[in-house]
């Protein structure tokens, strides 16, 4: 769970939610999760606990439709919410802040994965170079990519610069892991690292497979 809901203050955010309308599990967490840009988003696990304590506390009900249990706030909920405004709307400006704070981190993520992929593409592009200079052949794997400059379509890299690149590779994924470890991420950084990580997949796949 991200920092700014701790010490119940998701519960609050919760019946902030039902009181503009009736609402199954689902929608609260979409809604949490568009909130934060998709940066964050509740588990299921994290959700349905607590509404079921806070209608056991008689704060929500529940009706069955189409087979979900859509929750509303009750007029004790309400009367909650009246009590605790001030904590509110310091609860939406920890939420203004910690959604620019992961907006940031995101994008600082991603401009150094894109730097990564550049000087990648920097590097296989002179080991190509090199290997048409030397009219060698040293290698079996070829890699092709299209984009002004860049190698045509199943030139050979050299087996050095491919050497360069398993090296790289193993101290990338030895570096991310020794950051996981030794970082105490909230949940949406983790979301947001991993799809920075699926992201240079992705543009990985396409360099190497054109």
């Amino acid at each position: 769970m991200t920092a700014v809901f701790s010490h119940g203050r998701l519960r609050l955010y919760l019946l902030k939610l039902l009181d503009e309308g009736p609402k199954h599990g689902y929608e609260l967490i979409r809604l949490l999760e568009n909130r934060f840009l998709g940066l964050y988003a509740p588990s299921a696990g994290t959700i349905y606990p607590r509404l079921q304590r806070m209608e056991a506390e008689g704060l929500v009900s529940h009706t069955a439709a189409g087979g979900r249990k859509v929750y509303e706030i009750t007029d004790a909920g309400r009367a909650e919410l009246r009590q605790r405004a001030g904590e509110l709307e310091a609860l939406e400006s920890d939420i203004r802040a910690s959604v620019e704070d992961l907006a940031t981190l995101a994008n600082e993520i991603q401009d150094e994965v894109r730097g990564s992929v550049r000087d990648l593409k920097r590097e296989l592009s002179q080991a190509a170079r090199e290997t048409r200079r030397g009219g060698g052949r040293d290698y079996h794997w070829e890699f092709q990519w299209a984009g002004p400059g860049s190698p045509t379509r199943g030139e050979p890299a050299s087996g050095s610069a491919l050497d360069e690149l398993e090296k790289r590779i193993d101290a990338f994924a030895a570096e991310v892991r020794q950051l996981v470890r030794g970082a105490r991420l909230t949940e949406g950084q983790a979301r947001t690292a991993t799809r920075v990580l699926d992201a240079s997949l992705v543009t990985l796949r396409r360099l190497f497979r054109g």
